[in-house]
């Protein structure tokens, strides 16, 4: 996609001097006119929504700090007083302050969106339909640490973290979690061996569950076996009442490899052993000139009740790699994606997997992504499929889907195909299907969403999009259909 393109050509060349700190204050106006605004099957109700959204852009890339900042603060009013207006909050930000050259560093991030509370509840697209089973979820995040090197031994990183994750919902509406970790690497003398030992404690509290602990002490080995090639193992103890009231102490152990065999593909794959069961992680990436391919597949321990965007942030991974060569940080990454809806490419989540839990699960998860690019035409796919199950069965009181049932699956695919009418409008077409299951036949649901837009540059400062979309949801207890028309006004300043 050529305006894509053009876009990582401008942020990696120097064309004149840059600013390390940018402010970019906006406004969004949307209307929205759907046919079945309470998402309903047996009493469609037709509703003008408006959305009115100021909100502040700033991206920092100084020599100690570098950073990215997102906020907007929507007001929702209803027409046909359908629902009292509301206020939305939607927060990204991330960065890094450098403390002490080259020694003590300060993480922190954080997020506030919209997601639903159960995944067999009612999907809807967009945040604007009136829908019990959304609620607003809160994730902040600071991890200082300190990293430098033992004379000519080893190098080390000590690190602590913290994270508090809140929603506005019953149901799984809050939980902190706090890790620690130390870690210490070096070259033996043995001709590309290397050695590593870390040492981690981990603590999850839930506002409605109980809290969990994690100690690990793990020693590991390296072996290079060729410049792209290396292999590696390790071996050591955990403890944590993941599974039970006291903490039990396990042997844990694991290996992994990592081949790079060019710029253009990566490939590594481990696998660990633990007290609950085996965890993996595998991730492949591939680039050509026209084409990228991202294929990862993963098991572990999830703490957090929060969820993510799949289709979205592996639509931006494909093309923030394909297109930008230079500048590949968190804060340039955000600024690209920032840019996407200009060129047809749609940067909202067709489809979101995730639910709100209360207790400590296990997920598996796959994702397959996909882009053809071309000079006006631009095709990604997206492919995902997750399994999640209870890991603390012990606790009692609480309530969330696992609850329910003790496994929930979720499938889902998006494609979007865009085309550039013009050097400042686009074409895109959308369309996306989602599946739920649950060990009942009365706990599946299918989303499907079909969806067509015009977008593109209305002045230098000033972005504007049409949209037609229709939604089908087919379930034993939440069905609907609705069809709307949206239309978007973005001004910068």
């Amino acid at each position: 996609m050529a305006s894509a393109g053009t876009y990582a050509q401008e942020s990696g060349s120097d064309s004149g001097p840059k600013r390390a700190v940018s402010i970019v204050p906006s406004v969004s106006i949307t209307e929205t006119l759907t046919d079945n605004v309470r998402l309903s099957s047996v009493d469609k109700q037709a509703d003008l929504i408006t959305e009115i959204s100021p909100g502040i852009r700033i991206s920092s890339e100084g020599r100690r700090l570098k950073g990215y900042f997102d906020y907007s603060l929507s007001k929702i009013v209803y027409a046909q007083n359908s629902s009292p207006s509301q206020l939305q909050q939607a927060l990204n930000t991330f960065g890094t302050l450098e403390a002490v050259d080259n020694w003590a560093y300060l993480d922190f991030s954080g997020s506030i969106s919209q997601q639903a509370i159960s995944a067999f509840g009612t999907q809807s697209i967009g945040n604007t339909s009136i829908n019990a089973n959304r609620a607003e979820v809160s994730n902040y995040r600071i991890s200082p640490y300190v990293r430098g090197r033992l004379g000519d031994l080893a190098s080390y990183e000590a690190r602590y973290s913290r994270a508090v994750t809140n929603s506005d919902a019953a149901a799984g509406s809050g939980v902190t979690a706090a890790d620690g970790v130390v870690k210490i690497s070096g070259d033996s003398t043995f001709r590309n061996l290397g050695w590593s030992a870390d040492a981690s404690r981990q603590s999850i509290d839930y506002s409605t569950g109980r809290p969990t602990e994690a100690d690990r002490l793990i020693l590991g080995l390296s072996y290079a076996i060729t410049p792209q090639l290396r292999v590696s193992a390790n071996a050591g103890r955990e403890a944590n009442n993941y599974t039970s009231f006291d903490k039990q102490s396990y042997g844990t152990g694991g290996f992994g490899v990592n081949w790079s065999p060019s710029a253009m593909t990566t490939l590594s794959a481990s696998r660990d052993h633990h007290s609950f069961g085996d965890t993996h992680s595998l991730n492949f990436e591939h680039r050509t000139a026209l084409t990228a391919w991202k294929f990862t597949d993963s098991k572990g321990v999830s703490a957090t009740p929060t969820q993510t965007g799949v289709a979205s942030l592996a639509i931006s991974d494909l093309l923030y790699s394909q297109y930008v060569s230079t500048e590949k940080n968190p804060v340039s990454r955000a600024q690209f994606n920032a840019t996407l809806p200009q060129f047809g490419i749609n940067s909202n989540d067709p489809f979101t997997f995730g639910f709100l839990t209360a207790a400590v699960s296990l997920q598996r998860r796959q994702d397959l992504s996909f882009a053809l690019l071309g000079v006006r035409d631009t095709i990604t796919f997206v492919a995902t499929r997750s399994e999640t199950s209870r890991l603390d069965t012990v606790s009692t009181g609480i309530f969330d889907d696992l609850t329910t049932s003790s496994l929930v699956r979720q499938r889902g695919f998006s494609v979007n195909y865009a085309h550039r009418l013009t050097p400042n409008y686009s074409l895109g077409v959308l369309a996306s299907q989602q599946k739920t299951s649950g060990v009942s036949s009365l706990q599946d649901t299918t989303l499907r969403l079909i969806n067509v837009s015009v977008s593109g540059k209305v002045g230098k400062r000033a972005a504007a999009s049409v949209g037609v979309r229709r939604v089908v949801s087919s379930s034993s207890t939440v069905p609907y259909v609705e069809n709307a028309i949206t239309c978007n006004l973005n001004v910068q300043f």
